[in-house]
């Protein structure tokens, strides 16, 4: 596995991966990888050369200083992570790079970004929107894998692509999901054990309750502070709290039980 920290290396190995005819798939992360990172890796591996992850905790999709310095990082675990998973490149940017313009050109939507998490987190899709321009841009990767867990931004980040006529093909995987239903996340390290558990109602939630307004009632009850339950794209999406951990999840109308 060869790791690059200089986003200067890694473009003119890429130059010499592109000359030679190499396919590339990419897998964009925050970092604190579990199964469903490992997940997207091994589905790109199925169907192109070189598979690169890059590992970035992007400042700018944080609305709340507090949560950005509470989100988990265990760099020394991911790496030995991916390079058990036989990963061929990993991409270590430095902030300094990646906003080298001190983040005076942003990239903004005006329509989908407004809602859902949108709603409750301004300025966040700004910051995935900017984030995943400035990456996808640097990776020229045949294909960029996502998870289905944060469908909203799996959504409009497949649209940025398409918008901007970028090469890259987004693809997004199913959600991967611990025994317990609960959506696999780098957010559940921060819950306590009974927290992890409780969670899962989560998921029971969305699968089993006839509608968002019964949805909303089941998890406040159970002492979740729900930020929203509503419908759209022929799937339910919720995002609620516990324990202080914001957790998202969804599910397709028509995959409930």
């Amino acid at each position: 596995m060869k790791t690059f920290e200089n986003i200067e290396d890694w473009r003119r190995f890429r130059d010499e991966m592109i000359h030679h005819g190499q396919t590339l798939a990419f897998v964009p992360t925050m970092g604190a990888l579990h199964s469903g990172h490992l997940s997207l890796v091994q589905a790109a591996q199925k169907k192109y050369d070189h598979v690169l992850v890059s590992i970035f905790v992007n400042p700018t999709q944080f609305n709340n200083k507090d949560d950005l310095e509470k989100y988990p990082r265990s760099l020394d675990r991911d790496l030995a992570t991916l390079s058990s998973a036989n990963t061929d490149f990993v991409l270590l940017p430095l902030e300094k790079q990646i906003y080298a313009d001190q983040n005076k050109f942003k990239v903004l939507e005006s329509d989908e970004s407004k809602i859902l998490c949108g709603a409750h987190r301004p300025g966040h899709f700004d910051g995935v929107l900017t984030v995943m321009t400035k990456l996808l841009g640097l990776a020229r990767a045949e294909a960029c894998y996502m998870g289905e867990k944060d469908f909203q931004q799996f959504r409009l980040v497949d649209q940025l692509a398409r918008s901007f006529f970028l090469s890259t093909r987004i693809v997004g995987c199913p959600t991967v999901r611990e025994p317990s239903g609960l959506a696999m996340s780098s957010r559940n390290e921060r819950l306590s054990a009974a927290g992890r558990e409780k969670a899962a109602l989560i998921y029971r939630a969305l699968e089993n309750s006839t509608s968002c307004e019964e949805a909303r009632r089941v998890l406040t009850d159970s002492g979740f502070e729900v930020e929203y339950c509503e419908e759209h794209w022929g799937r339910r999406l919720i995002a609620a709290n516990l324990e202080g951990v914001r957790l998202i999840d969804n599910m397709a109308i028509e995959a409930r039980s």
